[in-house]
């Protein structure tokens, strides 16, 4: 038999996948690791935790899947970072995550000081905390840290680079254009390190990995870690990833992925598509792993919302209880729930905004707030793809999904009603990992094309059944309640 190891490492736990040839996934293993929250709106993970709950997951799904993958594929949580000693590979210090705000006030002072448009225009991306470039910047503050990042001592970056960098025994210190993309660092044009960005952040070359193809051997693991020397042969950002295991490798073709947040990306092909007010512009994968273009959306909070409704309020027991939850009551109530607790994304980009919650009354119950918490989850991934419609450039026929809050039923019917188009859910939700499993098997020759990995998936199709006008009430019910959010971190 063969077979692809697909490590999955997420925002709050790792996955790993054994696909078979045939598509079967052999056997997976998933654990959640250690959040730590030093003060509000910091996020801080244990890089090294991070390193060993995923070798773990690897090796029990390996010994369940009863063979020996013939190479593995790796993707991550995008943006958060980590830096640490070239020599003994300890990290220097908590790995910053995507989520975390720290650096809201230094992204406030590039807009005041005219870098957005330059930022945008080199980058697609804006100032703000969720991508890399301040958070490095932030964390090489410390005048000794930032001799030895000058000097070569130390290695830095995303997630992906620093399994490789483990995994390999500090050989290898590369990433991929994916995850180079989202860092604030990397020229779109250019598909490279951009040279007045570095000298805008203050962040040394020789701290940075080298960038390589998302598909194609870059690096062999150490045998100690899963019995034998395994071939690195794809790498890509969760995100991107999951956009290449749903198959959307062509212009128009779109994605969405619920999980901690929800993250929508439309394909955009091999063009630079022109920017698009309040969206980003990124790297995503062509059909043979190529750097290729998509405009993405991001949702910050959409799954963890459902976790806080359960382990910050204790409403509910599991997020499975929230579908019968929301289907218990015919509407909301009247209440609208904009989860922004770690800010605002895609399209409004307001890092000040916290989570708010409109329209109580009382006669508000849980199951109120519950389906007020999931509704808002499709309401925001709506407002994206209306935002990406708008430019003009694509219109998407349907919608496929992945991630966790996918196998909820209700959520899905919802988010086909108010998208007003079919949504698409494939038989392995978990797309992501299956995303880095097609890239690393098409470079070794496991799989011919990314369309050959994608043959044997099935979907299950949810067809829109919400009238037009009640649609847009309840869309334009939304969208107060995030002006209501926005004003109030405005003043």
């Amino acid at each position: 038999m063969t077979a692809i190891l697909a490590l999955d490492q997420g925002t709050t736990g790792s996955t790993a996948l054994v696909v078979h040839r045939d598509g079967r996934v052999l056997a997976s293993a998933s654990r959640e690791f250690s959040q730590h929250f030093p003060a509000p709106g910091l996020v801080e993970h244990d890089a090294e935790e991070i390193f060993r709950v995923t070798v773990d997951v690897a090796r029990e799904a390996i010994a369940a899947a009863g063979e020996l993958p013939v190479g593995l594929g790796i993707t991550n949580q995008r943006e958060t970072v980590v830096i640490w000693d070239r020599a003994t590979l300890e990290p220097v210090g908590p790995a910053i995550v995507w989520q975390d705000r720290r650096t809201a006030e230094r992204c406030q002072e590039l807009r005041d000081q005219g870098h957005e448009e330059l930022l945008r225009s080199r980058t697609g991306l804006v100032a703000d905390p969720y991508f890399s470039a301040t958070k490095l910047e932030w964390m090489l503050r410390e005048p000794r840290l930032r001799w030895r990042a000058e000097t070569g001592e130390l290695a830095a970056g995303t997630i992906d680079t620093w399994l490789i960098a483990r995994l390999t025994g500090g050989r290898t210190h590369v990433t991929d254009h994916t995850n180079a993309s989202r860092t604030l660092l990397y020229s779109l044009d250019r598909r490279d390190w951009d040279p007045d960005l570095l000298e805008l952040f203050s962040v040394p070359r020789l701290l940075l990995p080298e960038i390589v193809a998302s598909s194609g051997t870059v690096a062999e693991t150490e045998a100690v870690h899963f019995g034998a020397a395994l071939p690195i042969a794809g790498i890509a950002g969760d995100q991107q990833a999951a956009l290449f295991g749903q198959g959307c490798v062509r212009g128009g073709m779109a994605k969405n992925t619920y999980g901690t947040g929800a993250f929508l990306l439309m394909h955009a092909g091999r063009e630079r598509p022109p920017a698009a007010p309040g969206l980003l512009t990124t790297v995503a994968c062509g059909p043979r792993g190529e750097p290729e273009f998509a405009l993405e959306g991001s949702v910050f909070i959409a799954g963890a919302a459902i976790q806080w409704l359960r382990d910050g309020l204790g409403i509910i027991a599991s997020a499975a209880e929230s579908e019968a939850l929301a289907a218990s009551v015919p509407d909301s109530a009247g209440v609208s729930f904009v989860p922004a607790f770690v800010g605002l994304g895609a399209p409004h980009w307001e890092p000040a905004a916290r989570g708010t919650i409109t329209g109580l009354t009382r006669g508000t119950t849980r199951a109120h707030l519950v389906r007020a918490a999931l509704e808002s989850i499709a309401f925001a991934s709506a407002e994206l793809l209306a935002a990406m419609e708008r430019t003009g450039e694509r219109s998407a026929a349907r919608l496929r999904v992945d991630g966790g809050a996918t196998a909820n039923d209700w959520l899905m019917q919802f988010q086909a009603d108010v998208l007003g188009r079919s949504v698409e859910r494939p038989d392995v939700i978990e797309t992501t990992a299956l995303g880095a499993a097609a890239l690393a098997g098409v470079a070794l020759g496991v799989w011919s094309s990314v369309e050959d990995f994608g043959a044997a998936r099935r979907f299950v199709r949810f067809e829109p059944g919400m009238e037009p006008d009640v649609r847009e009430r309840k869309l334009a019910e939304w969208r107060r309640a995030v002006g209501a959010a926005v004003a109030w971190a405005r003043g």
